[in-house]
């Protein structure tokens, strides 16, 4: 028995019948470049606060909804467009809705009641405070 390697892949030759549906499918996806993406995020750590910043250029601030329930902090954004053309004979009307939500758990060391959040330069930085005792306390420990 021979084994023979099928490149299907080709683009020089006529289009195979998997061709075409996966360059529909993919076209189909790529369009919406934040249907099954959800942003970037970078988590720190300072003295007085934890901060989340999130990747999200493109939106307002308007479009996002921060939510904290227990001990779990919820970012989602939602954008809705709506892009019509007319010309002579006919009316195309194309709708583009891009969505994501991220949700965060919280230690036991941040202080929910002191929460701030703003959105500049395409990132949504979230400042969660700490406690009063989570606080890091700096102190030198002589030896003996």
């Amino acid at each position: 028995m021979t084994l023979v390697n099928f490149n299907n892949r080709t683009r020089n030759t006529a289009p195979y019948f998997n061709n075409v549906f996966e360059s529909l499918f993919s076209d189909a996806v790529s369009k919406n470049k934040m249907v099954d993406k959800s942003p970037n995020v970078n988590i720190y750590e300072n003295d007085a606060a934890y901060v989340i910043e999130l990747a999200a250029p493109g939106l307002k601030k308007e479009d996002f909804q921060i939510n904290l329930k227990k001990d779990t902090l919820s970012v989602w954004a939602e954008v809705k467009k709506d892009e019509t053309q007319v010309a002579k004979d006919f009316t195309r009307k194309e709708f583009d809705y891009s969505s994501f939500a991220r949700s965060f758990n919280l230690p036991d060391t941040a202080d929910g009641d002191n929460i701030t959040a703003e959105y500049k330069d395409g990132i949504l930085s979230i400042n969660i405070s700490k406690k009063d005792t989570a606080k890091l306390q700096h102190r030198e420990i002589v030896v003996s």
